[in-house]
């Protein structure tokens, strides 16, 4: 089926920044697993591996509406390079990444593509979890300090 150009180049926009993502959360996993914080690890490494369902999904889509995936263009990577550094650069990756959804999700409404609109929803919700996770470790850094909330990540 020949989707929408405009549409497309916007799944492909998606697809940057997931791929950007994967890159950022993999490498503060890694540091994570570096300095000893396991949880935080395997929280990290869980996000990462979400990014890179959503880039599959895109990539499946962009593929069924005749157009090329475009998995070469990656944004910029913002890696923290203490835990709340990470926490904030991957809070302001999932902001942005709910209003470019939002974006894409009403530009699919106007081209009548309700199912690349469907599958935008379903990553949306995804991204808003991935976002209230966040906030609620950084709630916790609030409440208990940073030194002890890392203590209970080992």
């Amino acid at each position: 089926m020949k989707g929408n150009k405009e549409l497309i180049d916007a799944l492909n926009g998606l697809l940057s920044d997931e791929l950007t993502a994967v890159n950022q959360y993999m490498v503060h996993s890694e540091m994570c697993s570096n300095w000893g914080y396991e949880k935080l690890h395997k929280h990290f490494e869980k996000r990462a591996i979400d990014e890179m369902k959503h880039a599959e999904k895109l990539i499946g889509r962009i593929l069924f509406l005749e157009g090329i995936p475009i998995v070469t263009q990656l944004n910029k990577v913002h890696i923290g390079s203490d835990t709340a550094k990470q926490l904030e650069n991957d809070r302001l990756a999932e902001v942005d990444a709910v209003k470019a959804y939002n974006d894409a999700i009403v530009l699919a409404g106007e081209v009548r593509d309700f199912a690349t609109r469907e599958v935008l929803e379903s990553i949306l919700n995804d991204e808003d979890r991935h976002l209230d996770g966040i906030e609620e470790l950084q709630d916790q850094i609030s409440h208990m300090t940073l030194p002890l909330f890392l203590t209970t990540q080992l």
